[in-house]
C-alpha cells in the first residue's frame, strides 16, 4: 500500500508559478516512478509530467514542457511538480499517482496503481 498526499494547489494569476508537492508513505519510496496528471471540469484526466525511481528521468506533456519541472526527493518521500507561466488552461485538479510495479515512467494512467485525492489550482486570467 501507498497513500499519496498532495498540496500546495490554490489560486494564481496567469502567468504566476505554483510548486505541488506529494508526500508518499508506505512502500520504499525509491523503487517506484511517480506522476502527476490533472483533470478539467468535463474533461477526461491527462497526463502531466512523470519521474523514475532515480529523478534522472522525466518526462512531459507538450502542454507544460518547458514551463513545469517535475523532481523527486527521495529522503523525503516526496515529488515536486513546479509549475511557471501559468495559463487558465492549466487550471485543473491536479493528482499524484504512484507506479509501485515499475522504476521507470508510463505516461499512462492506467499503469499506476495508487492515486491521491487531488489538490486544486485554479488560474485567474
Amino acid at each position: 500500500q501507498v497513500q499519496l498526499v498532495e498540496s500546495g494547489g490554490g489560486l494564481v494569476q496567469a502567468g504566476g508559478s505554483l510548486r505541488l508537492s506529494c508526500a508518499a508513505s508506505g512502500r520504499t519510496f525509491r523503487r517506484y516512478a511517480l506522476g502527476w496528471f490533472r483533470q478539467a471540469p468535463g474533461k477526461e484526466r491527462e497526463f502531466v509530467a512523470a519521474i523514475n525511481w532515480s529523478g534522472r528521468s522525466t518526462s512531459y506533456a507538450d502542454s507544460v514542457k518547458g514551463r513545469s519541472t517535475i523532481s523527486r526527493d527521495n529522503a523525503k518521500n516526496t515529488v515536486y511538480l513546479q509549475m511557471n507561466s501559468l495559463k487558465p488552461e492549466d487550471a485543473a485538479i491536479y493528482y499524484c499517482a504512484a507506479d509501485v510495479q515499475s522504476a521507470y515512467y508510463s505516461n499512462s494512467a492506467l499503469s499506476y496503481d495508487y492515486w491521491g485525492q487531488g489538490t486544486q489550482v485554479t488560474v485567474s486570467s
